[in-house]
């Protein structure tokens, strides 16, 4: 167990500083031409990196009894924080959405947030009822009743990228926690005519979905943006062009230093670039699912599973979405891409678990 923490640890020390680099590599000249400043979002994410260790480190000293005693208070404020996001002079709007709540210059998203705190929240639920989990009035009504809403309040905002997550990582700890197949699978039948009508009755949804099947139908307007991904993968070839040497970047493909940093990483690093940073992370989920399944408390190797969910689904989107296999939905590499609340959350997140491998020890 100990050394699977090293292993995390170190897996997780790996990324965050792969992703410093190729946040300064894939910005500087966009944040030199738009803010006069080349280290303009290296300066912001290394802040959100001070207060994502923080965060770390006070998570490695909080007890998983004290968490799980604690698991519904900490729900209850995440679900007021998602309500009041939406209350407009509060909520910060940018590109149609409302998001955020910035204070001292720094945004932060309840939603990233709400990720880590309904997986806690799921644990102590499920560990709780866990005799209860096969009946389906008292043991997954409660458990999608909290996914729902929190769901349904992240789509409001609207984010359908961060409720599909929480659909996902909700779904998978409750059929981990013995729910029937044929109830997760009569949910899954009842939810999925909802989400078709979700993306069909928002024009810029449907319109993404379009583009994913042929992207360049509409190649100077929704398909640029993966197309020049694209560009950016096939020119890295094997050994790339060279660490900051990304012709995407020089305002051809947008969102490079967020969403779509992933294709920076290939352009300049090349397959064997990309190659490294999947085993970085294949590694790190194998030993987060190998710490998880080793902890003996329920409550503690649920959250483990829940935090693996979470890294493991946002890493497959975001590289699917870069590749093309995925349609367009804007989820950051955990880690890597910029992103304050998303590396403060997952940065939280493996304090967690690092603590709960060295109290089973």
């Amino acid at each position: 167990m100990k050394s699977d923490a090293k292993i995390v640890l170190l897996m997780t020390s790996l990324l965050v500083m792969i992703g410093i680099v190729m946040i300064y590599s894939s910005s500087s000249v966009y944040a030199y031409g738009n803010y006069g400043d080349s280290l303009y979002f290296v300066k912001k994410h290394l802040v959100y990196l001070m207060i994502g260790l923080i965060a770390g480190i006070f998570c490695m000293s909080v007890s998983a009894k004290a968490l799980e005693e604690n698991a519904r208070i900490v729900m209850l404020a995440s679900v007021m924080l998602l309500l009041i996001v939406l209350v407009p002079g509060i909520g910060s709007q940018a590109g149609g959405a409302r998001r955020w709540i910035r204070f001292a210059g720094l945004g932060f998203q309840p939603s990233e947030l709400t990720k880590l705190v309904l997986i806690i929240y799921l644990a102590d639920l499920t560990s709780r009822k866990r005799f209860l989990m096969q009946n389906f009035r008292y043991g997954l009504v409660p458990s999608l009743f909290i996914i729902g809403l929190t769901g349904g309040l992240i789509l409001l905002e609207p984010d359908l990228g961060t409720s599909v997550s929480v659909l996902f990582v909700g779904l998978v700890m409750l059929f981990a926690s013995g729910v029937r197949i044929k109830h997760l699978a009569s949910i899954t039948a009842a939810v999925l005519p909802f989400m078709i009508f979700v993306v069909v009755s928002a024009p810029y949804r449907l319109k993404r979905v379009m583009t994913f099947f042929n992207p360049w139908a509409d190649a100077r307007g929704a398909g640029f943006q993966l197309i020049q991904s694209f560009i950016a993968l096939g020119s890295g070839g094997f050994f790339g062009v060279g660490l900051g040497a990304s012709k995407q970047k020089l305002f051809y493909l947008p969102e490079s230093h967020t969403d779509f940093i992933f294709s920076i990483i290939g352009e300049e690093l090349g397959f064997f670039g990309t190659a490294f940073v999947l085993m970085i992370f294949s590694s790190l989920i194998w030993f987060l699912l190998r710490i998880a399944f080793r902890i003996r408390r329920v409550f503690a190797s649920r959250v483990v599973l829940g935090v693996t969910l979470m890294i493991a689904f946002e890493v497959i989107v975001n590289i699917g979405v870069s590749t093309g296999t995925l349609p367009t939905k804007g989820l950051p590499l955990p880690f890597i891409s910029y992103g304050g609340s998303s590396l403060v959350c997952h940065l939280a997140a493996i304090g967690i678990v690092l603590n709960m491998a060295r109290e089973e020890e």
